[in-house]
């Protein structure tokens, strides 16, 4: 008992990222004129950041990321104030927009990079230049460099996100973006976008299912690993099924399933596992299953399936009517 059962070394601060106009307001039903009214009076942590700066010159070098480690933001007033003591542990965290939301995307991208801004029309300009989106104005800035925005993309959510997200990703950045070298843009991230296949099967086979998995998330853009000059992948679509198996999740649900059979849904349960585990040649691999509707056919297949596939057993169902 006398174990440290949980510990925090830092405080991670949330700040607003939003169009001009476009902050996120809450409302109940019947009352959105007066939620209107409140969020008008009411500054964000990012639109205080921008008074903030108008008002205090010693802000003007701190970034938007970074002043929550010499600002605390007083939601009381919305306004950020001077902290008197602390904030080496406190991170101050931009959430993650994804690719087709182009402007909020770029304007974080700018927050991330600019400091001292005092409005939106400021983050606009670039070098006494209005630019008409933000995306422009990154651009201008000289940010824009290349595909080093993809890059910088996929290097930020590898470090939060899983590899399937991550694929997922990369497909959107290819659907969405003008990414000039694809396949360097492939061969950089290899090993972030194949790490789940790589330490289920092997450092050879691992890249061969990611590129498949990516080749049907392109299907959604119109586009194809041909078509990106990327490697070619032949596998059957069963393979990538279950290939983006998930045994824990699926053995839980298995778990789970068993405890709710009856009696004789439990008895097919166990003629058919025996089969899976049992390798002698004279044992039966082919079951019919019969029953009217309602009897729990498709309950017994959602046991049955996922301790094949745990067990490596290659199988395959028909349903007849």
């Amino acid at each position: 008992m006398n174990l440290i059962c949980r510990n925090k070394s830092h405080t991670v601060v949330r700040l607003a990222v939003h169009l001009p106009q476009q902050q996120p307001i809450v409302y109940q039903d019947s009352q959105e004129a007066q939620a209107i009214e409140r969020a008008a009076l009411r500054k964000t942590t990012l639109t205080s950041w921008f008074e903030l700066n108008k008002n205090d010159p010693s802000a003007h070098n701190i970034s938007y990321s970074d002043i929550p480690q010499y600002y605390m933001f007083d939601k009381s007033t919305t306004n950020w104030k001077k902290r008197q003591r602390g904030g080496q542990n406190v991170i101050g965290r931009l959430p993650v927009d994804s690719i087709p939301d182009t402007e909020r995307y770029y304007l974080r991208m700018l927050l991330l990079r600019k400091s001292g801004a005092i409005s939106f029309d400021d983050i606009l300009t670039v070098n006494g230049l209005r630019c008409i989106t933000f995306q422009q104005a990154y651009q201008e800035s000289g940010l824009l460099r290349g595909d080093q925005q993809w890059h910088d993309a996929l290097n930020d959510a590898a470090q939060f996100q899983s590899p399937r997200q991550l694929r997922m990703l990369f497909a959107m950045i290819c659907g969405f973006g003008e990414v000039e070298d694809v396949p360097d843009l492939w061969v950089q991230h290899q090993v972030s976008l194949c790490e789940d296949f790589v330490h289920r099967y092997s450092e050879q086979n691992g890249p061969h299912y990611a590129l498949a998995d990516i080749e049907e998330l392109l299907t959604s853009y119109n586009l194809s690993l041909q078509k990106l000059h990327l490697p070619t992948i032949d596998l059957p679509a069963s393979f990538l099924e279950r290939a983006n198996f998930d045994v824990v999740e699926e053995q839980a649900k298995a778990n789970s399933y068993t405890m709710q059979l009856n009696s004789e849904q439990r008895n097919v349960v166990e003629i058919l596992l025996s089969a899976v585990y049992n390798n002698a040649a004279d044992t039966p691999k082919c079951y019919f299953l019969d029953g009217p509707a309602g009897t729990g056919k498709t309950f017994v297949h959602s046991v049955v399936a996922p301790k094949c596939e745990i067990f490596n057993c290659v199988y395959e169902e028909v349903f007849c009517d």
